[in-house]
């Protein structure tokens, strides 16, 4: 098993560990009704997806 032959200095370790903090999450707007959301994913409000409807959502499904 490998040991580490020398101590990695405080300097070092801190610009190694630069890299690990989180990134916000990239948002866009839905072109049917504005919503947030992720991109290449469908909206949850309306169900579009590249201006076509793709899932049924509450709003929609008919009773």
């Amino acid at each position: 098993m490998g040991v580490p032959t020398q101590k990695r200095t405080k300097s070092s370790a801190r610009r190694r560990a630069s890299h690990f903090a989180l990134k916000k999450p990239s948002v866009m707007k839905c072109t049917n009704c504005g919503a947030s959301l992720l991109p290449h994913r469908a909206c949850d409000k309306c169900g579009y997806f590249k201006g076509e409807k793709k899932i049924a959502t509450k709003g929609s499904v008919k009773k």
